[in-house]
């Protein structure tokens, strides 16, 4: 057994790394060096790990309503950037930028760059420290 540990142990940390870094492979699902803009309506905000998510509802190319699903930061990285569960709420009205879709099925899941709330002038994504990670 004393000769397989080592064994195991680098198998772990192996998968382990593999599986951090496919989790983090935003290249492989969005455009990255593209941005698009949502004016939409927030639908809902889960607030949560790894990633939270914003549902938006807002209209496409085509001029029609669509709900956007917005990959954001996860929770605990998001407080330590000012935002709380209760910082957006369903009916707010939001701009964001995000990183389009690499799939070419339709598809509406978006990352985000950069969200504004013209209401009040909250904003998010200008500050060097307010990156998805």
């Amino acid at each position: 057994m004393r000769g397989k540990l080592p064994v195991l142990v680098i198998a772990t940390l192996l998968v382990l790394a593999a599986a951090a870094y496919a989790h983090h492979s935003f290249p492989a699902t969005y455009i990255v060096n593209k941005t698009i803009t949502i004016e939409g309506t927030v639908a809902q905000f889960l607030f949560r790990n790894p990633h939270s998510f914003l549902q938006v509802d807002a209209l496409d190319g085509s001029g029609k309503m669509q709900r956007w699903s917005v990959e954001w930061g996860g929770a605990g990285q998001l407080t330590s950037q000012g935002v709380l569960k209760d910082t957006l709420r369903v009916g707010d009205i939001l701009v964001i930028t995000a990183n389009p879709p690499r799939s070419t099925d339709g598809s509406t899941r978006v990352l985000m760059k950069t969200a504004r709330r013209p209401a009040d002038g909250w904003n998010w994504g200008n500050a060097p420290d307010q990156v998805v990670d």
